[in-house]
């Protein structure tokens, strides 16, 4: 397949040297699981979004971690803006496992709808069929063994932490309309501290570094492999 990209490691080398001789070894019918982690706002989702668009949607599933964050009903909005949302216990990855199984075995499940003002679940749900590609996405995702497990590709998406936050305050307030004090508190609190502490060592455990964002020749690799993995599979 090639010379290396940057930010590969030797763990990726030694797959792209085994695609040709099969690997992954799945059952037939199983997908490509891949994991695209890294820091708020490093742009995996961003790469996640290319590979899906890339690939095409109907031969990818897509997950991310952040629908899965708990539903807590029982506690006023007051205390839901307190919780720790970048602390591996806030979000319920016992169902997003159990929902990766059920893709992996052939079953469509109903994914979580997540309200980021309400700081809870929508009553919608999201219906995600089985596809030759399942692409998993989330700032946690390498932390969680259940999950690095299940995954066949595991990525993380390296980028300084000036642009991380830049980028977060920009989607937080856009997107999620939040005010800036609030966001600056939370990273203070929450981000800057449950990065160091979770997300950053998670990196140890990826097959594949991309460096500063988005990087047009890393995703290639990925795009790559998943043709060459999935050559011949039908939707």
């Amino acid at each position: 397949m090639g010379a290396r990209s940057e930010g590969e490691t030797p763990d990726l080398a030694a797959k792209l040297a085994a695609v040709d001789a099969g690997w992954p070894n799945r059952e037939a019918g199983r997908p490509f699981v891949i994991g695209v982690a890294g820091g708020s706002g490093s742009g995996k989702t961003t790469i996640a979004e290319s590979i899906v668009a890339q690939i095409g949607p109907d031969r990818v599933a897509f997950l991310p971690h952040d629908a899965y964050y708990r539903h807590r009903p029982d506690i006023s909005f007051e205390e839901r803006t307190r919780v720790n949302y970048d602390h591996p216990d806030s979000l319920e990855t016992e169902l997003m496992v159990a929902n990766i199984q059920s893709l992996i075995a052939g079953t469509g499940i109903d994914r979580p709808v997540y309200d980021f003002g309400e700081h809870l679940r929508a009553e919608d749900t999201l219906r995600v069929e089985p596809r030759p590609v399942l692409l998993i996405e989330g700032i946690l995702i390498l932390v969680e063994s259940v999950l690095r497990d299940l995954m066949d590709l595991r990525v993380f998406v390296d980028t300084d932490a000036d642009v991380r936050v830049l980028r977060r305050v920009e989607r937080d307030m856009e997107v999620r309309g939040r005010s800036f004090d609030s966001i600056e508190s939370q990273y203070h609190t929450t981000v800057r501290p449950m990065h160091q502490q979770f997300v950053e060592p998670s990196k140890r455990f990826a097959d594949l570094i991309i460096p500063a964002g988005y990087n047009a020749s890393a995703v290639g690799t990925i795009l790559s492999m998943i043709r060459e993995v999935t050559r011949g599979t039908r939707q």
